[in-house]
């Protein structure tokens, strides 16, 4: 992780930070699976979520086995993107 995430993270709140830890830790999960593995209630989570898009923490992708719902991993920094 490169430190200008880390950076960021330090004025968001701690829901955020957590999420983002989860996320960290587990790579790519739903909300439904973020609310389960951290336990906070799903208005904070939503939050939180919302919190890491505006600071371009976080990316979300189409959940293509239930439509309804988004994936949501970390943002790789862009010096780790690798060209194919």
């Amino acid at each position: 992780m490169n430190e200008f995430n880390y950076e960021k993270l330090e004025k968001l709140p701690p829901s955020a930070k957590l999420v983002f830890k989860t996320l960290e830790a587990k790579g790519q999960m739903t909300q439904k699976d973020i609310i389960r593995e951290t336990i906070l209630p799903s208005r904070t989570v939503r939050y939180a979520i919302n919190r890491l898009k505006e600071e371009k923490i976080l990316m979300e992708r189409f959940y293509f086995i239930d439509s309804r719902q988004s994936l949501y991993e970390i943002k790789k920094p862009s010096n780790q993107i690798l060209a194919v």
